[in-house]
């Protein structure tokens, strides 16, 4: 995880607040290290985490864990981490001899929107068990990232539908936390992209936004981060408070700054 990062969210490992849904958003730029932070975090805060990862192999996310100060196999062989790798797992699907039921079992079906399989694992992953509850702190879904499902075709609101179905038992009923990766396409026709992202904005309590730079590449400034805190149950008025930083990707660790403050600048 990102010291850095927490202070602007003013969180850490030992405080982590509960029932919220946290939206990750990246626009001309790779935001994945946002999705790297949440990961390391939450394996540090002790919590039980379902990562549901459509991009990148196990391999790759357990190679940045390490730098961050977490180990995936160490996480997966105790229990602590389901880990669902969608990469592998969509080739499995099409190779299968036996009839049961697959989290990405929709690869396979003519209704692709249907992605109850997928609700199904994230509710088994994260269930209770007696053994288990002394240990883990709260449960957590992590899904990197949205925008894959789309690309497969599954509608907008089919993701939005499993999102709410998630919510309503990671985030009310077992009183855990959601972390998902969208991608802003900046298609103006992309309207499924827009129902997603707009959808997704409503209903989360944190958004973060990572964008880069409207000036173009610069080594010493990487992009621009947009924090936006929430209160979906509050009025319009009081709902939200922003923050914008610029920041820099270091090998282990990511600096934040005002806007114009680099210290390359200074």
């Amino acid at each position: 995880m990102f010291p850095e990062l927490n202070n602007l969210l003013n969180t850490a490992p030992d405080k982590v607040e509960q029932g919220k849904l946290t939206l990750l958003c990246d626009a001309k730029t790779d935001g994945s290290f946002l999705v790297h932070h949440f990961l390391s975090f939450y394996l540090k805060a002790n919590c039980k985490v379902c990562f549901v990862a459509l991009i990148q192999s196990f391999s790759h996310y357990n190679i940045v864990g390490q730098k961050l100060g977490v180990s995936l196999t160490a996480a997966r062989e105790r229990g602590q981490l389901v880990f669902l790798e969608g990469l592998k797992s969509s080739v499995d699907i099409f190779f299968q001899t036996e009839e049961q039921p697959h989290p990405l079992q929709f690869l396979r079906e003519a209704n692709t929107s249907n992605l109850q399989p997928l609700y199904e694992f994230v509710q088994e992953a994260l269930k209770p068990v007696d053994h288990e509850e002394a240990a883990w702190r709260c449960p957590v879904l992590l899904v990197d990232d949205l925008s894959v499902l789309l690309s497969l075709g599954v509608r907008a609101v089919a993701v939005l539908d499993f999102i709410h179905y998630c919510r309503a038992t990671v985030c009310c009923k077992l009183q855990g936390n959601i972390v998902a990766l969208v991608h802003d396409s900046g298609d103006a026709e992309d309207e499924e992209n827009d129902i997603l992202l707009n959808g997704l904005s409503h209903q989360s309590h944190l958004v973060l936004r990572a964008e880069g730079l409207a000036t173009g590449f610069c080594r010493d400034v990487h992009g621009q981060l947009r924090i936006l805190w929430r209160r979906p149950s509050q009025p319009t008025p009081q709902r939200d408070r922003s923050l914008t930083y610029q920041y820099k990707i270091q090998d282990k660790s990511v600096s934040f700054f005002a806007k114009g403050m680099s210290p390359a600048v200074l």
